[in-house]
Formats: structure tokens, C-alpha cells, sequence
């Protein structure tokens, strides 16, 4: 199997795994799939941010398959095997990840946010030690790819990825759950780390 075959089976393996797979189990458990659409008005940052994100997985998917049609060319000609060991590392590293998350949410596990509909603030499993463990391990998984399929295309997925998720946590779900939990929230916020352990910490 070529590698932007490889990468490709990869990519849809894993979306299908944390999301696809994922909505099912929520959607038999609660009645909703738990996605919620993007926020805010159109042309705003935190719509940008929700289309953004769209955007940059259209792009892991569109990075192989324009290699394959051989519309773009590799950034390298030859990864070395250990190489490849480490960028699958990660992409499995950061899948494992994200369905701990995601499991840890239980149903509470949304993709946007709802003012009208509460949920509880989940500290437990990876939130105890970063607020957004399933957005930092899906970054781990596109580092991965990138690194597994080094390209323009790639580059630019998780480019764009990193501004949309920024936007989204900044601008749409951490001032959401301010207005959902109040204080809780902001005790929390000062003790766990955004994306990363101990790093961006409410002050």
C-alpha cells in the first residue's frame, strides 16, 4: 500500500472511530448525536472557528488524495522507518486519546455548544489534568499525519486546525461553561491547563 493510501485509511479510520463511532454510542444512549452545529454569526471568529475546524478535516483528507492523483508532490522524498514508527505512534497515541475523552464525557460529550441545554463539568479521567484533552489528543493524531505525510496540504490541515481550535475553546466553549457553572468553572480553569498539563491556566 502506497504511502497517501496508508495515510488516507488512517485519517478515515480515525474519524470514523472518534466521531462516527462515537456519535452512534450517544445517539443510542441519549436520543442525540451530540453535535450542536457552529457558533456564532457568520463571518465572526467563533464562526470561523467552527468552519475552520471543518476545513482542516476536509484537508486531511484532500492531502492524500492529491498526492495520490499526484497533483502536489511529498516535502521529502524518503521518511526514515523510524520515522514512520513515530508518526504512527501518534496517530494512534492521540485516537486512544480522544475516545478516552470522549468516554470520560460520558453525556456530556457535545461538538459545539447549546446555551439552553446544561451540562455537567466533567473534571474526572484526562480533565484532570487538561480541560480540552480531546481537542490536545486530536492534535497529537494530526501531528502524526503530518509528520507520517509531509506535505503542503498536510501543513496547512494542521495549521488551520490549531487557529480553529484556538478560536473555538477561547471564544466559544470556555466562555459557555463560565456562563454554565460559575465559579466551579473558574476554580477549575485556575488549576488544570487548557491543551497542555500545567499551561494556560485561568489567572
Amino acid at each position: 500500500m502506497s504511502r497517501p493510501l496508508l495515510a488516507l485509511a488512517l485519517a478515515l479510520a480515525f474519524f470514523t472511530f472518534t466521531f462516527g463511532v462515537r456519535s452512534f454510542m450517544m445517539w443510542r444512549r441519549t436520543g442525540t448525536t451530540g453535535f450542536r452545529g457552529i457558533s456564532g454569526r457568520v463571518g465572526s471568529l467563533e464562526w470561523l472557528g467552527g468552519v475552520g475546524f471543518a476545513v482542516a478535516i476536509g484537508l486531511v483528507f484532500v492531502a492524500p488524495l492529491a498526492q495520490l492523483a499526484q497533483w502536489i508532490d511529498p516535502l521529502f522524498a524518503q521518511s526514515p522507518p523510524w520515522l514512520d514508527a513515530v508518526a504512527v505512534g501518534l496517530m494512534v497515541t492521540g485516537a486512544l486519546g480522544t475516545w478516552w475523552s470522549q468516554s470520560a464525557m460520558g453525556a456530556s460529550w457535545r461538538v459545539g455548544v447549546d446555551d439552553d441545554e446544561p451540562t455537567t463539568l466533567v473534571s474526572n479521567g484526562p480533565f484532570r489534568w487538561v480541560r480540552n484533552p480531546v481537542f490536545s489528543f486530536l492534535m497529537v493524531s494530526l501531528l502524526g499525519f503530518t509528520i507520517f505525510l509531509p506535505s503542503a496540504l498536510s501543513g496547512l490541515a494542521m495549521a488551520v486546525a490549531v487557529f480553529s481550535l484556538e478560536v473555538q475553546v477561547r471564544l466559544v466553549e470556555e466562555p459557555y461553561l463560565r456562563r454554565a457553572h460559575g465559579d466551579a468553572y473558574l476554580l477549575y480553569e485556575r488549576h488544570v491547563g487548557r491543551f497542555v498539563p500545567l499551561m494556560g491556566r485561568a489567572r
